[in-house]
């Protein structure tokens, strides 16, 4: 695996931190370097899937083995969330951790680390930004993005970026 764009985090660090990052977390404390780790292995994460979505329609993208299961079950319980601008509020007021707590525990051991931390794209016809990001669950994460795929949220970002690669080979042919 190659170092991303960001820099410096290869392969050797990569399963470094997936080493460190496995132990539980009683045995770290608040040690700014696992926080380091962590926030570089969620950086990367979400560098992945926002490369992935540019490159490939996401109305076809398959993100977990649960696909199917995740999306039926997140919009029984989430019919009415707004997904392609998400508010905050919706993932971390008090109601919305009750709302969400059951949803997310139904999948322990049905999608692996389903309660890690990830990044979540607030608004999804935008990149990953400090002011566009927000932490979430890894559940959390897939059900709100396997449903932006399957109802053509995340269409903009792909199709954005078929536009500006057809751009360029126009550019550079001319």
């Amino acid at each position: 695996m190659a170092a991303y764009a960001g820099g410096g985090l290869g392969a050797v660090d990569v399963r470094e931190a997936a080493a460190a990052l496995s132990l539980p977390a009683e045995a770290f404390g608040n040690d700014p370097a696992v926080e380091m780790l962590w926030a570089m292995k969620a950086h990367q994460h979400a560098e992945v899937y926002g490369n992935l979505i540019s490159a490939v329609d996401p109305k076809f993208l398959k993100l977990t083995k649960a696909d199917d299961q995740i999306y039926t079950e997140f919009r029984k319980s989430f019919k009415d969330l707004k997904i392609d601008v998400l508010d905050p509020e919706d993932l971390k007021s008090e109601p919305a951790k009750e709302k969400w707590r059951p949803f997310c525990l139904q999948f322990d051991g049905v999608v692996e680390d389903f309660n890690y931390g990830t990044l979540l794209r607030l608004d999804c016809s935008k990149g990953y930004t400090e002011e566009n990001t927000v932490l979430a669950t890894r559940i959390q994460f897939f059900a709100i993005e396997i449903a932006r795929n399957r109802e053509g949220y995340n269409s903009v970002v792909y199709n954005r970026a078929k536009e500006a690669s057809s751009s360029q080979g126009e550019a550079s042919s001319g």
